[in-house]
């Protein structure tokens, strides 16, 4: 009789990789699975195949998804300025929903009984992963090897040299995860909340600050929201993102620490790099401010708000996040226009911003020096009346305001 096959999804880090040995231990035929949301080069994704192949899976199977992962999430996260936390622009944890779901696509394909994932019992990838996978595909067994059994760093290393793979010490320190939308980072650092990571371990940002660049102006255009132009050349999305990320790196923009709620409910810590996200969310706001009004605005924040949680905590698969989704398309008719930015080290400054749809320009009023939508007399009657509440309040309640 054949053995039972899982699928399994693997970035060929330390923990997936010691995945492929427990489950063949268990009895299982390993297919891996890794859905490229465009964090990895070509170079890179050889190495995970190899370590897939070399560790004995019976097949490796690639997805590319980065215009999926734009397409699905990305255009939503940059529609509503998503920063959990007014800092992180949820780098990583916004693919595992779709990550989970590609693999249990496979899954299916290769007529496999169970899903597996490399995420530990402490992380929030677990329940993203798991939320997916038990909405998708409720059918499938899922395994979890590293969650269940909880091994060391040390004795997952030494496995992996019982296979005959020297997995890079250095790399088993720390915790790696990269996407198009950004890196995240996690160290023995990271786990309290004294100290950030040491230099040498920043990938797209190293060495940004002791060889500082000088300034460079830059051009974004959007379309109804979506990024179309980096200085004039028409790119598709994800190029132009993966271009922006590689020139804002070089300033240093987008690094930060964010100190958060995780989804169990304990506050966590995580290195990121977000040169592009950083950049674009920057711009697409104030693009925002020309082009749409207060009460758009205010509104689009409250839903951001709350669909940015519910990424970020697995809930992709929520239907309350394609009404989300819904009013960010509504949002997006008039944001189009160019954006102009000089990128400096650790930061970009927003110089112009231009668009057909202003708002500014719309009015024939310039403030602090015309009026040419009203007369004084509108002028003065509205100074009146717009604070008549509170002028009231005080009239009635003298002691108050003595």
């Amino acid at each position: 009789m054949s053995q039972p096959q899982v699928a399994l999804a693997f970035s060929g880090g330390l923990d997936t990789c010691w995945c492929i040995p427990i489950l063949k231990s268990q009895g299982y035929d390993v297919t891996t699975v890794t859905v490229d949301v465009g964090g990895f080069s070509q170079e890179e994704l050889k190495e995970i195949a190899h370590r897939s192949q070399h560790l004995g899976a019976i097949k490796h199977i690639t997805i590319p998804a980065a215009q999926m992962f734009f397409h699905e999430i990305l255009r939503h996260l940059i529609a509503g300025n998503v920063l959990r936390g007014n800092l992180y622009p949820l780098c990583v944890g916004a693919e595992r929903s779709l990550q989970a779901r590609e693999t249990a696509k496979i899954a299916t394909q290769v007529g496999a009984e169970a899903v597996a994932h490399g995420c530990t019992a402490a992380g929030n990838d677990q329940i993203r992963f798991e939320i997916a996978l038990r909405t998708l595909a409720p059918n499938l067994k899922i395994l979890a090897p590293v969650r269940d059994q909880a091994p060391s760093r040390p004795d997952q290393l030494a496995l992996l040299k019982a296979n005959n793979l020297d997995f890079p010490a250095n790399k088993a320190a720390y915790s790696v995860n990269s996407g198009l939308w950004g890196v995240t980072i996690g160290g023995e650092e990271t786990t309290g909340t004294e100290y950030t990571i040491p230099e040498d371990q920043w990938l797209r940002t190293k060495d940004a600050f002791s060889e500082p660049q000088p300034s460079e102006e830059i051009s974004i255009t959007f379309t109804h929201g979506i990024p179309t132009h980096l200085n004039s050349t028409s790119l598709d999305p994800v190029t132009l993102i993966t271009k922006l990320d590689q020139t804002a790196s070089k300033y240093g923009i987008g690094r930060g620490i964010h100190l958060g709620e995780t989804i169990l409910g304990i506050k966590g810590r995580v290195a990121f790099e977000a040169p592009a996200a950083t950049v674009l969310i920057q711009a697409h706001r104030e693009l925002e401010k020309l082009t749409l009004t207060k009460r758009q605005i205010a509104l689009k924040d409250q839903v951001a708000a709350l669909y940015g949680e519910w990424v970020h905590e697995g809930l992709f698969t929520e239907p309350a996040s394609r009404m989300a989704e819904s009013l960010f398309k509504e949002s997006q008719k008039s944001v189009t226009g160019d954006v102009h930015l000089t990128l400096h080290p650790g930061h970009a400054f927003v110089t112009g911003v231009i668009s057909p749809r202003s708002l500014h320009a719309a009015s024939r009023a310039v403030y602090g020096e015309s009026v040419g939508e009203w007369t004084p007399d509108d002028a003065k009657g509205f100074a009146r009346l717009y604070g008549l509440a509170g002028i009231l309040h005080a009239r009635a309640n003298p002691e108050v305001n003595p």
